[in-house]
């Protein structure tokens, strides 16, 4: 009796979390009250904080039950350090947006994450796991962008420092756009496609492998000067 009495507890568990991904992504997260989610779950309120203690708490219970891009992205990475650097960002970096199209709750997730909840007061302690990710993941980057010029692979027109932001400015506003609209099809192909191009660019030896523009060159050695006096 006691493990069917866990099991039931564990099921409206997982109905709540259901019920709260589903009315998050529909009205977004100021929108929606423990009353509503309660109601939906087909529950009442009293068990809702028998099993969270508050939204954000049930908020991060949600979240936690996906793998953010970034995290994967931070996997990926490491398990092939020993492989030419840019390769294992570009292939990192497919793979990640492949493994997000094909799961469409990881899609709803994200698209709370981005679109849909205002970190303000309390919600904001819910932005703290994306954005530790996102912080590891730019080091790591910027270390492979640093590696690849050190080899001598990275093109002309590229810094690392300047490939790494650039890159990062791309995903941002690549999945920005995506989780507008995480359902549709077409935008996982444009993505990476995207991203090709862009790796095609970093390339030493590519089409784009041109000297920096000269007014970067300026941007660079005034950045230069500016840390020489820090």
């Amino acid at each position: 009796m006691a493990r069917r009495t866990k099991a039931e507890a564990e099921q409206t568990r997982n109905d709540l979390l259901d019920a709260a991904e589903a009315l998050f992504f529909e009205r977004g997260v100021s929108g929606t009250s423990l009353d509503d989610i309660a109601r939906a779950a087909g529950v009442t309120r009293g068990a809702v904080y028998w099993h969270f203690k508050n939204k954000l708490d049930l908020f991060c219970a949600m979240e936690h039950r996906v793998r953010l891009p970034h995290e994967e992205l931070l996997e990926r990475t490491m398990s092939r350090k020993d492989a030419e650097p840019l390769d294992v960002i570009e292939e990192s970096v497919v793979a990640s947006l492949s493994s997000l199209f094909q799961d469409e709750q990881k899609q709803r997730v994200l698209s709370i994450l981005f679109h849909r909840c205002e970190y303000v007061g309390d919600m904001a302690e819910a932005l703290a796991r994306l954005e530790e990710a996102k912080s590891r993941l730019w080091v790591m980057f910027l270390d492979a962008f640093r590696e690849a010029s050190r080899r001598g692979q990275l093109a002309a027109a590229w810094t690392p420092e300047v490939a790494c932001l650039t890159l990062r400015a791309c995903m941002t506003g690549l999945l920005d756009e995506w989780m507008r609209d995480p359902l549709n099809p077409g935008e996982c192909n444009a993505s990476c496609a995207c991203i090709g191009s862009l790796f095609s660019s970093f390339r030493r030896g590519s089409p784009a492998d041109l000297p920096p523009h000269p007014l970067l060159e300026e941007v660079l050695q005034e950045a230069k000067k500016q840390n020489g006096r820090e």
